[in-house]
């Protein structure tokens, strides 16, 4: 089987020669641009010989257009650093219109995306990450504590803030879809964990609009949620029209792989920590837990991969076993 026929086959649940795997992680320095983003990709897909790609962009490409400004760290490979928020008191809610993003920060994504397609030219499918217009909103203030303020103090607001994220970000999903892209990774980031929001507000400020987003991409075959974080609220969301699940199945208070395989008809991804034993643990232990998923899953609606971006430090003798465990 090629890449893509094996991943697609994988999300179906049908039979596949062996289960499809992959791992992504920041690159920090090299996200600032299209084309050393799209290096930045594709070194370690050609590296590990990955079997699909998942681009990695800068977390704050998603509130630049709208005016918050970030700079990259001055030293190291470490996160972008905030400098201004795009939204910084309750009037500016009001201030944010629907972007054209085939311009600024979203048209940037959308060119590294292509010289992907461009290079990949068919080889592997490969999907974009997406922020949901939640975690957006946290980027655009710099602080989830400012966002649960405001659903507390300016619920009206957010509302409508919220509704003008997830309609551009519902634009630029279609758009990634038009540069080759197989699908989104949908992230809730810090908001799919309980110990950020409640059911009951997550079903009012960001259920809707993460529907929003995915129903403009539905038509793509590996659209990918990710519920982020420990204690998180995966099993309520199920629901999600999406081809597979991904999480921390390792993470505290998180639920299984073979859990939500018997709750959903979608696939699953992850199975694999993304945390200190990937990146300072022995190479045994990472082949270990990739034969442990795969016998759990029965290897059939299942990829194989960490459940969440490793750390930039992972080293590669950690990162053999987990490219090489369904090869076994």
């Amino acid at each position: 089987m090629n890449k893509t026929a094996r991943v697609l086959a994988a999300l179906r649940g049908e039979d596949v020669d062996r289960v499809p795997v992959s791992a992504w992680w920041h690159d920090f320095p090299r996200e600032w641009s299209a084309t050393s983003l799209a290096e930045a990709t594709l070194d370690p897909y050609r590296k590990y010989d990955w079997d699909f790609v998942k681009v990695n962009p800068r977390l704050c490409y998603y509130a630049e257009d709208w005016g918050a400004k970030y700079h990259a760290a001055s030293e190291g490979n470490k996160q972008p650093v905030m400098i201004e928020p795009g939204i910084s008191a309750p009037e500016h809610l009001d201030r944010l219109q629907p972007l054209d993003v085939t311009r600024g920060a979203y048209g940037e994504q959308l060119e590294s995306l292509r010289i992907i397609a461009r290079e990949l030219n068919g080889e592997a499918p490969f999907i974009q990450t997406v922020f949901s217009p939640l975690a957006v909103m946290s980027r655009l203030t710099g602080s989830t504590r400012y966002v649960q303020r405001l659903m507390l103090e300016q619920p009206d607001g957010l509302l409508r803030a919220l509704d003008v994220v997830a309609q551009t970000l519902a634009a630029y999903g279609s758009a990634c879809l038009d540069t080759g892209a197989s699908g989104l990774l949908f992230a809730t980031v810090e908001w799919g964990s309980r110990d950020f929001i409640s059911l009951e507000d997550y079903n009012r400020f960001a259920r809707p609009f993460d529907l929003r987003v995915l129903e403009a991409v539905k038509a793509a075959p590996f659209n990918i949620f990710h519920v982020c974080r420990n204690n998180n609220l995966l099993l309520e969301l199920l629901d999600y029209p999406v081809a597979a699940f991904h999480w921390d199945a390792r993470g505290a208070g998180n639920t299984s792989l073979p859990e939500v395989l018997g709750r959903t008809t979608a696939a699953v991804m992850g199975g694999v920590t993304h945390g200190d034993s990937m990146t300072s643990g022995s190479p045994a232990i990472i082949a270990k837990q990739a034969e442990r998923a795969i016998i759990e899953t029965g290897g059939r609606r299942f990829l194989l991969a960490p459940g969440c971006a490793i750390e930039p430090s992972t080293l590669e003798v950690n990162l053999r076993p987990l490219a090489q465990g369904p090869r076994r």
